[in-house]
């Protein structure tokens, strides 16, 4: 993989970065492994907006992705790799030995025609999936789930992947990509390798139309506003809040530790946030 810059025949191509997809399969995806995706523009049931600067962008269909790997000891082909615009990592088609289908988060180094496993012990190779209880300490290790059959939730997006550092009574020992460290139960599934699209963090849109495909609204700063549209709002000319950086319901924002005591704070041995001497 590597970046594809542009010549700057228009305004919007001249800072045009894209990732080169020329490897991944041109076609539609398995129709029996897509549903319809509803866009929701930031708003919850009862039609409220809870998520600001969303709204349009291109029409989708979302692909049903196997984050559980509970399928044992059953040796399936990557068929092809494919892009999926609902998220930053491309896609791998397997074609299980019993004939059933099923995609999965493309890892770094697999390609079309690779065999890919999951059981309580398997290979150590990139797409193979086993609990954590079994897995060597410090292989580099993607799509980890924080349940028992819960479904992967950790390292998902492009490039991202966590590092098993130990074991001990039960439990396996993660450092995340943001520098946490934490515990997770050790038979839950983890997938071995690091995920696809790592030059997914280079890429340049170019132009704000390119924003909008993908469903982002423009964002207005607090402190162009009126006053009783956001705290940063008013003043005579220019100003830059003159006070702490809130929300715009008051809630601190940019650097403020806004986390309260939850029942996973007993499974994290070191913070992201370190310190400052």
């Amino acid at each position: 993989m590597a970046l594809k810059p542009h010549k700057p025949v228009t305004p919007g191509r001249r800072g045009l970065v894209q990732v080169d997809r020329s490897h991944l399969y041109k076609g539609k995806p398995v129709k029996d492994l897509t549903e319809g995706l509803k866009k929701k523009g930031g708003r919850n049931v009862h039609g409220r907006i809870t998520m600001r600067h969303r709204g349009g962008g291109h029409k989708r269909r979302y692909r049903l992705i196997d984050f559980k790997r509970r399928k044992f000891d059953v040796v399936a082909t990557v068929e092809r790799l494919e892009y999926d615009p609902n998220r930053s990592a491309y896609l791998a088609l397997l074609n299980y030995e019993d004939g059933e289908q099923a995609y999965i988060l493309a890892p770094q180094r697999v390609q079309p025609g690779d065999k890919i496993v999951a059981g309580e012990r398997v290979d150590i190779r990139p797409g193979n999936a086993m609990p954590l209880e079994n897995i060597p300490v410090g292989t580099i290790i993607h799509n980890i789930e924080m349940k028992s059959k819960g479904g992967g939730k950790i390292a998902r997006s492009a490039g991202n992947y966590a590092q098993l550092i130990g074991k001990d009574q039960g439990y396996a020992q993660l450092r995340l990509s943001s520098g946490e460290m934490r515990m997770v139960r050790g038979e839950c599934m983890a997938t071995i390798g690091a995920v696809s699209n790592p030059d997914h963090q280079n890429r340049k849109l170019g132009k704000a139309g390119r924003k909008r495909w993908m469903g982002k609204r423009p964002s207005v700063r607090g402190v162009v506003m009126n006053p009783i549209d956001h705290p940063h709002g008013g003043g005579e000319g220019r100003t830059s809040g003159g006070r702490h950086p809130v929300t715009p319901w008051g809630k601190p924002t940019k650097g403020a530790r806004t986390r309260t005591k939850k029942a996973s704070d007993k499974l994290i041995i070191a913070r992201r946030h370190r310190k400052k001497r």
